[in-house]
C-alpha cells in the first residue's frame, strides 16, 4: 500500500493511513498474533470491499 501510495515515511503511513484502516475494520492482518512479524500482510476486509466497490 505504501508504494502504491508513492510514500516513503514509514511512521507517517503507519500513523495516517494502516491503523485508521486497522481500527476502523476496512483491513484486517493475515498474522494478528505477530502483528511485527517481516511476513506480516494485509487484506480488505468485507467492509473494504464493499467501501472500494462503493467509490468506483
Amino acid at each position: 500500500m505504501q508504494n502504491v501510495m508513492k510514500l516513503k515515511d514509514n511512521e507517517h503511513f503507519r500513523k495516517k493511513y494502516l491503523m485508521p484502516a486497522l481500527e476502523n475494520g476496512l483491513i484486517e492482518m493475515t498474522i494478528p498474533d505477530k502483528p511485527r512479524s517481516g511476513k506480516q500482510k494485509y487484506k480488505l476486509t468485507e467492509k473494504g470491499r464493499m467501501l472500494r466497490e462503493k467509490e468506483k
